[in-house]
């Protein structure tokens, strides 16, 4: 009993651009031009792993943030299982953000 078989490549830009309406509430740029998330991987199954990182251990966002990831994840037709798994390793730096995301925040 084999469940259809999605196009991951098409997941992936699904969940990415899900992803791009998540921001850190700090920050107001989404969560994937900072660089906080590390790697999307999606099976062709349907179930898609989300590793991802925060700005600081201890950020305010550390449960909330994750949780809302996953959702939105959820949410992309096609995804049949979401995990989200936390890392701090590496850590955040600035340096992950995008052009796009310095040019907003004024760091170009």
């Amino acid at each position: 009993m084999g469940g259809i078989a999605v196009d991951p490549k098409e997941i992936e830009g699904k969940v990415v651009e899900a992803i791009k309406t998540c921001y850190d509430p700090e920050i107001p740029v989404d969560i994937y031009e900072l660089g906080l998330i590390y790697g999307v991987e999606v099976d062709p199954s349907g179930s898609v792993e989300v590793t991802m990182t925060l700005t600081s251990p201890n950020c305010p966002s550390a449960v909330e943030l994750p949780g809302q990831v996953e959702a939105k994840v959820r949410s992309v037709p096609g995804v049949m299982d979401a995990r989200v798994e936390v890392v701090f390793d590496p850590p955040w730096e600035p340096s992950r953000m995008s052009e796009a995301a310095r040019l907003q925040l004024g760091m170009l």
